[in-house]
């Protein structure tokens, strides 16, 4: 083909724009290991942002060298991938920071988890720019409704045991939110061994673009 000196010309300006716009979209791209290391301070507030910048190339690299927080404990990345990263904290506590697609927007969950004295978590979110966002329009915790098991009933359960102790994971890539029963940890192992048939081990959760779904 022969083309005049007009359409070559379009042509290197539609190839310039493609170029252009591939860069745009992957400079915005989020991954979770950017979202940890420009978290504000108050999400974080014992790692600073040159620990958790020291703490992913650590991970990156292959070294479990853990660094020091501003309690002069030590904290480490544990997990990492694009779209989640794990970190524990402390000795009682760690989070876990995952980018959900929401539409052609991102949203940042945090998950935070401590041991008190069995593993129980909080979730909140946040836009791209870490914006807080109003946690009851992505995600409601369960109640005892959703954890007791067909055939029976909550006082079964809130006689022996007044809250429920769950920690949280997200799978971005399956899109799912786990909240797994702690109270194994806190109850008396045969208190527990009677309250157990009364409740479902896990709640499993999905991701639907908007919210997570029981």
């Amino acid at each position: 083909l022969i083309f005049n000196h007009t359409q070559m010309r379009s042509m290197r300006y539609l190839i310039f724009a493609i170029i252009a716009l591939s860069g745009l979209a992957a400079s915005a791209q989020l991954t979770a290991s950017k979202a940890f290391t420009s978290a504000p301070s108050d999400v974080f507030p014992l790692l600073d942002t040159n620990t958790r910048m020291d703490m992913v190339d650590y991970y990156n690299s292959g070294l479990a060298t853990p660094s020091a927080n501003r309690m002069d404990g030590r904290s480490s990345v544990t997990d990492l991938s694009p779209a989640s990263l794990t970190v524990k904290i402390s000795e009682s506590s760690s989070a876990q920071v995952a980018i959900l697609a929401a539409g052609s927007d991102t949203v940042i969950a945090v998950v935070s988890t401590v041991a008190a004295p069995g593993l129980d978590s909080t979730l909140k979110f946040y836009d791209r720019e870490w914006k807080p966002l109003q946690a009851s329009r992505y995600f409601t915790a369960p109640a005892w409704k959703e954890w007791v098991t067909q055939g029976h009933d909550a006082a079964e359960v809130t006689a022996y045991a007044p809250f429920m102790l769950a920690s949280y994971y997200i799978d971005p890539a399956k899109g799912t939110l786990t909240v797994t029963n702690n109270l194994s940890t806190f109850l008396d192992e045969d208190v527990y061994e009677m309250v157990a048939p009364a409740l479902h081990p896990s709640l499993v959760y999905r991701w639907n673009g908007k919210r997570f779904t029981l």
